[in-house]
């Protein structure tokens, strides 16, 4: 863990790692399977997280991958599998939707450790980060797109590409902010505090079910364009 740091900022990214996982849960139409892997999935980060394997980055390849390539093989998995798509298909793209108003306690979350010397300035919102404009308008997409039907389907394939679009951004400049054999920005202050329990949980789930959730629901927003098309 980060010594001295606030106990506030470890309290909030914990419970929105929570919700997150929640909220994925609510959109699995309550899968216990589904739960029951995150929660073994953020134990074991937890663990690893809390020896401190991931501060250790002068490795080729980075133990970081360690943490970011399991979750994004199992969604590439889930695209490529027939059961994988069946479970894609089967869920609740609304719950998908209000999903991304966790984006907005992470920006502080964010904004706190870059005040803390963790991150880095273009990590946040007053550097290169508008990911908080996803979670601000997410709440309103999913309202009056699922809850009152007032978005047409090209609406909310256009507000998911534009947020996967600033949710690539982010990703980019806090990979190439950290302090690995390959950074290129923020010399000054490197991206360190993903590397530390709580925050590992950011780029090891956080990150990864805010991605799906974009896929998902462009995957299903498509086939329901096409639908229409045939008809």
């Amino acid at each position: 863990m980060i010594e001295n740091l606030p106990s506030y900022i470890g309290f909030v990214f914990g419970t929105t790692t929570l919700l997150t996982v929640w909220l994925f849960y609510q959109a699995t139409r309550s899968s216990v399977t589904t739960l029951t892997l995150l929660i073994a999935w953020l134990t074991v980060q937890a663990l690893v997280g809390l020896s401190g394997f991931y501060t250790v980055t002068n490795t080729l390849p980075p133990r970081f991958l360690l943490l970011v390539v399991p979750p994004l093989l199992f969604i590439l998995g889930l695209f490529l599998t027939k059961p994988g798509k069946e479970f894609l298909d089967s869920l609740d793209p609304k719950m998908l939707t209000y999903l991304h108003t966790i984006r907005v306690p992470v920006e502080l979350v964010l904004f706190w450790l870059f005040v803390q010397g963790q991150v880095p300035e273009l990590m946040t919102f007053e550097g290169r980060n508008f990911d908080i404009l996803s979670g601000l308008t997410a709440p309103f997409v999913a309202y009056y797109g699922y809850d009152k039907q007032k978005l047409s389907p090209i609406a909310l394939l256009i507000w998911n590409f534009i947020c996967l679009a600033l949710l690539i951004n982010i990703v980019t400049n806090a990979v190439l902010s950290a302090p690995f054999p390959f950074q290129r920005f923020a010399f000054d202050q490197p991206n360190v505090g993903v590397l530390y329990f709580p925050f590992v949980w950011l780029p090891g789930c956080v990150v990864p079910l805010v991605l799906l959730a974009h896929l998902v629901s462009i995957r299903q927003l498509l086939m329901r364009k096409n639908e229409k098309e045939l008809v």
